[in-house]
């Protein structure tokens, strides 16, 4: 009976690497692939270095908003860095393996910075609110102090939320499946693949799903519903026009992330809507990272005059030490 056991445990235990299957059997497309994948990298690090760099060294730009759209830059980046890297790779050396510890770290890392991003989208959102509706008192609301609160809050209970999904993945056990059918290792690929009982984790997934992600995106939907209220009342037409514009492309990014976790995270997962299920996930980690730096900062004047303005000091200081060189 006892080597009966030891024997089950040992097949339990036995799968310690798993394969990514990504976008299937496309072994022809792969250059392509790499190259259309590594401009989308570049164009969001890039986009958000570029972002981080020009908030830190304008002063002009060191009030609320733009101390939250640094964060979410730098977040960003982060999160790109967790998926495509290693996607980056696969498709160089055609090598789809990843191990057990990898995945459940790429899992935790990239689910982190997800659930952190709500609560700092949810933040930025409320900023919007009380710029727009309580600009006597925004000074006094949204303080230094309360930037740096928000912001802790964000990443703290991102942190809190995921740590207690990735405790209950690793005591998961894995037999005889090992591929997973996405593009990176996320918490429900991984749990479909497990031979033990995995009823907690994916209520406890459910539950912490819904507390990181219907809260924020209820918050965000509220103060942009009192934020148009607000527009509306704009005597200018011009004016609401061009607030109208600058909510609407944000608007439809949340709504683009948030429908695309909703779907992922919250709703219950089936074979019927697997594919869905990668493709939602292709948007919130990928496509919505890439769209964000120019819709949330690049599109803004203000951002635009120091970019020209630190071009502008670059290229001088660039003139004067290529004459210093020839003296």
């Amino acid at each position: 009976m006892q080597h009966v056991k030891n024997s089950e445990w040992q097949n339990r235990t036995a799968v310690t690497t798993f394969i990514l299957l990504g976008f299937g059997n496309v072994e022809d497309l792969n250059i392509l692939l790499f190259s259309l994948f590594l401009a989308i990298y570049v164009v969001i690090l890039s986009g958000n270095v570029l972002i981080v760099v020009l908030v830190m060294v304008e002063q002009h730009l060191h009030t609320p908003m733009y101390f939250f759209l640094a964060n979410l830059a730098f977040l960003e980046s982060c999160y790109t860095s967790t998926i495509l890297p290693r996607m980056l790779a696969s498709f160089v050396t055609r090598d789809k393996t990843i191990s057990l510890l990898g995945c459940v770290l790429q899992m935790h890392f990239s689910s982190t910075l997800g659930a952190t991003e709500c609560y700092l989208l949810a933040a930025m959102s409320y900023d919007r609110y009380l710029a727009i509706c309580k600009p006597l008192h925004y000074a006094t609301l949204m303080n230094e102090r309360m930037c740096i609160l928000l912001v802790s809050v964000s990443w703290t209970n991102g942190l809190l939320l995921i740590t207690i999904l990735t405790c209950l993945v690793s005591q998961l056990n894995f037999c005889n499946q090992y591929i997973i059918d996405h593009f990176f290792c996320d918490f429900t690929p991984m749990v479909r693949l497990s031979c033990s009982d995995t009823q907690v984790a994916e209520t406890a997934a459910f539950i912490t799903s819904s507390i990181g992600i219907l809260p924020t995106f209820l918050i965000t939907v509220a103060s942009y519903v009192f934020i148009i209220t607000t527009i509306l009342k704009i005597p200018s037409i011009t004016g609401r026009q061009k607030a109208f514009s600058t909510c609407s492309s944000h608007l439809t990014v949340v709504s683009i992330f948030y429908g695309s976790l909703i779907f992922v995270y919250v709703l219950p997962t089936t074979e019927k809507f697997k594919d869905l299920n990668k493709v939602f996930s292709f948007l919130y980690t990928i496509l919505t990272l890439m769209a964000n730096p120019f819709i949330y900062s690049l599109r803004n004047k203000e951002v635009r005059s120091s970019l020209r303005k630190l071009v502008y000091q670059f290229w001088w200081f660039s003139v004067i030490q290529k004459k210093i060189m020839h003296l």
